[in-house]
């Protein structure tokens, strides 16, 4: 294998792979990125198993060939070359890069040790704008469960309609859903559990403007362009009926700029306990007070001007959870729904636009 190509292209298709790379495995194959030249292009490939992703960028190949070489240290290498053509070279599991005055020498693994891609057949594809893909995985994916104790809540619950299609996510304590219309996506009905790594590496690698080609086989996903690729394992199981936990007779409505509470929530949170991040809230018409009460550390309030129908409420909330809704809120201001301290509380767009909701279980208040 030999080719050309621009630092800036082979730093583009490094970083675009080294996402799916594990940091620790026993298969020492999985530490490479498969380098593939012929037709005039370089294609980087990376895989954990679980999730593969390859990238396909411009090059000058004078000879075909492929191997694969170590994703971390030439990915280092990478990003600290100079603004110079890189050509670079396998002969066998050995591999040369030159780039102006540098020259690196790395011992890769042949090619045939590394682990094919799923078979997914895109026959039966569908199509999406992948802007719209990135918004629905942007305002969901971060409320994803991280305990192995309850695998099903790793994933995110892609589900998928004749008109529609949304996004769930949930660790039990909270929960993220957005929902798109679709016209004319010849999507097929189904509920599929995505890993949010392999969510991320869709966000990263597919431009907002491209149409995204997805197809499914049994227990894999694909997802394609003209020059890039990522195939994710589904998780499998039955997801838990979200919609039992949604309340419908919460009738305390508050609204508030989303700014302005995030930010009175965040200065709370600076002396909030590093175990609950408990803030207490306290509506009342037309204002919300908030205060925080940390043995050993002090003590903290505030108080914005909110938008209040109901009754006097004092409810407790994780402090993070909140900063992580309102920094996905798609609006400048937010509507919470309220029904009793102990119930669970609602925060969506105040305009309803787009269809987005997250719910919040309330903390425990102790006096």
């Amino acid at each position: 294998m030999k080719l050309s190509i621009t630092r800036d292209n082979l730093q583009q298709g490094l970083g675009a792979v080294t996402g799916t790379i594990p940091s620790k495995t026993t298969l020492p194959v999985l530490s490479n990125i498969l380098l593939r030249a012929e037709d005039d292009r370089l294609e980087l490939s990376g895989t954990d198993l679980d999730i593969s992703a390859s990238v396909s960028v411009p090059a000058d190949v004078e000879a075909e060939g492929a191997v694969t070489a170590p994703a971390r240290k030439l990915n280092d290498i990478a990003r600290e070359l100079a603004e110079a053509p890189v050509h670079l070279s396998a002969d066998g599991e050995k591999i040369e890069l030159e780039c102006g005055k540098s020259h690196f020498k790395l011992f890769g693994l042949p090619e045939d040790e590394f682990p094919a891609f799923p078979e997914v057949d895109f026959d039966e594809s569908w199509h999406m704008e992948a802007g719209r893909l990135h918004d629905l995985i942007e305002r969901t994916s971060f409320a994803v469960s991280t305990e192995e104790s309850r695998p099903i809540l790793n994933g995110v619950l892609w589900q998928l309609r004749s008109d529609h299609t949304s996004m769930v996510a949930t660790n039990g304590h909270r929960l993220a859903m957005m929902t798109e219309d679709l016209e004319d996506v010849n999507a097929p009905e189904a509920d599929l559990i995505v890993p949010p790594k392999a969510l991320d590496q869709v966000e990263s690698l597919f431009d907002d403007e491209e149409e995204i080609e997805v197809a499914r086989s049994e227990n894999h996903l694909g997802f394609r362009s003209d020059e890039r690729v990522v195939f994710t394992r589904l998780i499998e199981g039955p997801y838990p009926n979200y919609n039992q936990v949604i309340p419908d007779d919460n009738d305390m409505i508050a609204t508030a700029n989303r700014d302005a509470l995030e930010q009175a929530i965040r200065r709370m949170a600076v002396v909030a306990s590093d175990q609950t991040h408990r803030v207490r809230m306290e509506f009342r018409s037309d204002v919300v007070h908030f205060r925080v009460q940390t043995p050993d550390l002090g003590e903290g309030e505030d108080e914005l001007a909110v938008d209040y129908d109901g009754e006097d409420l004092e409810i407790g909330f994780n402090a993070n959870y909140l900063l992580e809704i309102l920094r996905n809120m798609p609006d400048d201001d937010v509507k919470m729904s309220f029904k009793a301290p102990e119930r669970a509380a609602t925060f969506e767009p105040a305009s309803g636009d787009p269809d987005y909701l997250c719910l919040v279980m309330p903390l425990r208040l102790l006096d």
